[in-house]
């Protein structure tokens, strides 16, 4: 079984890059209004575009980064909410959704880490396919990345419910090109993907982009803007049948 550095490693997207997305601050009621809509527009004869997804009215947000006491970055005006809860920084972005065009290909991380958190559906944002082979995710198909493919996959995308497999078939040019269902009966959040930062002469300097483990003490100097899950136990099944 690969660590948790291997999986960070071995992250597949069927969706393109989430590292320029980035989490928001909100108010209580703020949150009580997002969900309202989200919820409206989750509904499956109305969706227009997968819940994570980012729409052109959420505008990505840019506080001053300083480097932390000891090292690692933060930001300025730095809240609470501004981490997870292994104390790994969270970009911002503006949470409307629903307002302008969806931005397909770009994904909102509060939207995101929501979802991975607690296991829903990336379209509709209802709870994932469980049987007792495991969590439903349908996945673009890499199955030549390595002999056990998908086992030890870290993935930034959440899972699916059955249901919404057969829109995500229709609709996803990507997954057009090659799609797998797979069950997955452990996935432990594994890590975060994001933007890679060091120490600057005035203020942090970007490194690049990145997949790291929670355990890497260089987590500390990231700005996540995807969690990640590690599918183990894995099974296929057939995507064609949910389109029956």
């Amino acid at each position: 079984m690969p660590d948790a550095a291997q999986c960070a490693s071995r992250v597949r997207s069927s969706y393109g890059d989430h590292t320029g997305s980035q989490v928001v601050r909100l108010s209580r009621t703020q949150v009580a209004q997002v969900m309202s809509t989200e919820a409206q527009l989750a509904q499956p004869t109305r969706i227009v575009a997968p819940y994570i997804t980012q729409w052109g009215a959420e505008q990505d947000l840019t506080p001053r980064l300083v480097v932390r006491p000891g090292g690692g970055v933060g930001y300025a005006s730095e809240l609470p909410a501004d981490r997870d809860d292994h104390d790994v920084l969270w970009q911002q972005v503006t949470a409307r959704p629903g307002l302008g065009k969806p931005e397909f290909g770009k994904v909102h991380p509060w939207r995101q880490r929501r979802a991975m958190r607690e296991l829903l559906c990336q379209v509709c944002a209802g709870p994932a396919d469980r049987t007792r082979d495991g969590v439903l995710w349908l996945l673009r198909d890499y199955r030549g990345d390595w002999p056990s493919w998908p086992e030890g996959m870290g993935s930034v995308e959440p899972p699916i419910c059955a249901p919404c497999v057969a829109t995500s078939l229709r609709r996803c040019p990507a997954l057009q090109r090659g799609a797998v269902a797979v069950r997955a009966r452990e996935f432990p959040i594994a890590g975060v993907r994001g933007t890679l930062y060091r120490q600057g002469v005035l203020a942090p300097a970007v490194l690049g982009v990145a997949n790291l483990p929670y355990d890497d003490p260089n987590v500390r100097w990231m700005v996540a803007a995807a969690q990640i899950r590690e599918l183990r136990r894995c099974t296929f099944i057939s995507a064609e049948g949910f389109l029956e």
